[in-house]
């Protein structure tokens, strides 16, 4: 069993630090909002007042942080308080550069490191299914494997430093896009009369079936795990998904790609979040659909 500083202990980072006490580990919890700290400490987690304390003795530091500038300026006290030879993961859903960025820096101090964002939502961090997209080397990843695993139920390498990013932002982009789709076929089969049971019964079984129609369905009774059913209290919320999209399309300037379907997919989040929508599940985007059709 190993000591873990787990800094970031929110909705995703809360439960996944717990997951890891259950499995025996011992973990030294730090975030900024004493609530979390609370929740934290409640199952499990020593909580502490400080990066420097999170990281003190540990064998491996997790971090589970809003965006790639938090991860840097993290970096810079992970760094200069952890013990040699710790292992840095990463489990934010950052910029690929700022993924890069960091593995250098923890390269040139001495640290094995990768990134490992998640995917699974909520649901999947409290029940420990989620999916870790692991970036790094080969030797870094088995390192990280066994710590993961209590929180997972996949753990992939993606290959080198920053291909966990590259994976995380791209199968975000086909589930943005599908979820827009699912959203516009049903306000338009509702709109010429085609009942959502008829058209589940065909997407479902036919060429139109796709994670967003038949787990995640923007219809509420017609999934049973669909966050519709619970007036789209979100697993995912509608923001990170925008914060996910505005990764890719960025990526996509900068590499050089035409993604027409992600940069439109963008627009509209970005429209659905300007309307309030921003903290409802990412299926919500239905009711923009909606809004918008004419008469």
């Amino acid at each position: 069993m190993a000591v873990i500083g787990f800094i970031g202990l929110g909705h995703m980072g809360g439960p996944m630090s717990a997951n890891l006490v259950k499995a025996g580990h011992t973990v030294q919890g730090y975030d900024l909002i004493p609530a979390a700290l609370e929740v934290a400490a409640r199952h499990g987690v020593t909580t502490v007042g400080s990066v420097a304390d999170a990281v003190a003795g540990a064998d491996a530091v997790i971090t589970m942080l809003p965006s790639g500038k938090h991860v840097l300026e993290c970096y810079d006290e992970v760094l200069a308080a952890a013990k040699p030879g710790a292992l840095l993961v990463d489990s934010s859903t950052v910029d690929v550069a700022d993924a890069r960025a960091a593995h250098e820096r923890a390269e040139q101090a001495g640290f094995g490191s990768v990134d490992a964002p998640v995917s699974g939502g909520t649901a999947g961090a409290e029940a420990g299914t989620l999916t870790f997209m692991v970036g790094g080397s080969e030797e870094d990843f088995h390192r990280a494997e066994p710590l993961l695993e209590p929180m997972a139920r996949k753990v992939i390498h993606c290959g080198g430093p920053g291909n966990g990013q590259v994976t995380k932002m791209c199968n975000n982009l086909i589930l943005g896009a599908s979820m827009v789709a699912v959203s516009e076929a049903f306000v338009l089969g509702e709109r010429l009369g085609l009942s959502h049971q008829a058209l589940y019964d065909v997407a479902s079984i036919s060429t139109g079936q796709c994670w967003a129609l038949t787990t995640n369905c923007p219809v509420p009774d017609l999934v049973e795990t669909s966050r519709a059913n619970h007036d789209y209290e979100p697993g995912f919320a509608a923001a990170l998904m925008l914060k996910d999209l505005r990764l890719a399309t960025s990526a996509a300037e900068q590499s050089g790609t035409d993604i027409a379907i992600g940069r439109l997919a963008t627009e509209l989040y970005q429209r659905f979040n300007e309307e309030g929508g921003g903290n409802l599940d990412f299926g919500a985007i239905i009711k923009s659909v909606r809004e918008h059709s004419g008469d």
